[in-house]
C-alpha cells in the first residue's frame, strides 16, 4: 500500500494530517443533519471562551444540553437520552462538571463524576472534557476508534475510552514531535473522523 492511501493513523506525512484536518468543515457540512454545522461551529468556536470565562470551570444545563445534540448530530441521534439529559437539574450539571474540571488528569475520574447526571455516557462526557482539556482528553468517536489498531472492538465504556484517550494523546506527542505544528489529541481526532469514510475496510 502506497503511503500516500495507507491509514492515516500511521502516517508521519504532516501534509496528510494538515489536509485531514482541514477537511473536517467539509466533513461535517456533509453530514444530513440540519443542525450540525450550527451546533459545531458553538462547540469549537463560543463553547471554549464560555467555560474559560469561569473559575472553577463548568457548564450550565442548556450547554449540557446542546454538546448532547452535537454529539448526537455528529453520530447517532438517541431521542431518549437526550429526554434523559434534560431532566437532569441545572444544579446537578454544574456540579457534576465542576466536579470533573476539578479531577482532570485523571484518566477516568472526570468521565464518572459526568456520567452520573442521567442520560451522560462517556462519549457525551468526553465531548465535554476535549472543550476542558483539549490536551488530556479528545472526544470518544467510534468512526476514530475503528482506525486505532491496537484498540480492538468499540465498547462504551469508562475503561475503553481512557484507552483510546491514551492512544490519542501518545500519537499527538508522536506527531508534535516531528511536525512544525503541535497537534493535540482533539486535532488526532477531528482529522482521523474527517477522513472515516474512506478509512473503513471494505467487505468482499
Amino acid at each position: 500500500m502506497s503511503a500516500s492511501v495507507a491509514p492515516l493513523w500511521h502516517s508521519e506525512q504532516e501534509g496528510r494530517w494538515h489536509a485531514a484536518l482541514a477537511g473536517y468543515d467539509a466533513a461535517i457540512a456533509a453530514v444530513p443533519s440540519g443542525r450540525l454545522v450550527e451546533h459545531d461551529v458553538w462547540y469549537r468556536t463560543e463553547l471554549p471562551a464560555l467555560i474559560a470565562s469561569r473559575t472553577p470551570r463548568y457548564v450550565l444545563h442548556d450547554e449540557m444540553v446542546r454538546i448532547t445534540e452535537w454529539k448526537m448530530a455528529r453520530g447517532v441521534w438517541r431521542a431518549p437520552n437526550l429526554v434523559l439529559v434534560r431532566s437532569n437539574t441545572p444544579d446537578a450539571v454544574i456540579e457534576a462538571s465542576r466536579s470533573a474540571w476539578e479531577q482532570i488528569p485523571h484518566p477516568t475520574r472526570p468521565v464518572t463524576a459526568l456520567v452520573a447526571l442521567k442520560g451522560v455516557g462517556a462519549a457525551t462526557a468526553s465531548a465535554l472534557l476535549a472543550v476542558m482539556a483539549p490536551a488530556e482528553y479528545p472526544f470518544f468517536d467510534d468512526d476514530v476508534a475503528a482506525q486505532v489498531p491496537q484498540l480492538g472492538t468499540v465498547a462504551w465504556t469508562n475503561g475503553y475510552y481512557a484507552k483510546y484517550a491514551v492512544a490519542l494523546r501518545e500519537r499527538s506527542a508522536q506527531l508534535s514531535a516531528i511536525f512544525a505544528q503541535a497537534f493535540t489529541p482533539v486535532m488526532v481526532e477531528r482529522a482521523l473522523w474527517a477522513t472515516r469514510a474512506t478509512a473503513r475496510p471494505t467487505t468482499p
